[in-house]
């Protein structure tokens, strides 16, 4: 009997260890698949004219949005509006031209990517 709930104790700890934290929270790999795609897109579009990483050039550094937004559906869902509607007032008076021709979906990957870089 004791073997039998030792073995039991051993094999819960065992499979709790293989849980993500991420994955509790609704942000698994669902959300990592999302934030590569995002990389890849954001490499495609015209964002680097005027975003990067780690520096302003004329709108804010990608690190500096995940700075400011926390990663959760409600900024996703933010974000990609602007992405596609544009929009002014948030960063400087410089505004964020639309991409009108970018699916929604594309833009939550971009915006997922975006929130994923902070640190």
């Amino acid at each position: 009997m004791k073997i039998k709930i030792l073995t039991a104790i051993i094999t819960l700890a065992s499979l709790s260890s293989f849980t993500n934290y991420e994955s509790a929270s609704g942000y698994s790999a669902i959300k990592e698949i999302q934030s590569s795609e995002g990389e890849a897109l954001i490499k495609k579009e015209d964002c680097a004219t005027c975003h990067k990483i780690d520096k302003k050039v004329v709108g804010p550094s990608y690190l500096d949005i995940a700075k400011k937004y926390p990663m959760n559906d409600k900024n996703i869902k933010y974000l990609s509006e602007k992405i596609t509607k544009g929009g002014s007032g948030v960063w400087g008076a410089v505004p964020m031209s639309a991409h009108t021709a970018m699916k929604k979906d594309d833009a939550k990957k971009i915006a997922t990517y975006i929130l994923s870089l902070k640190k």
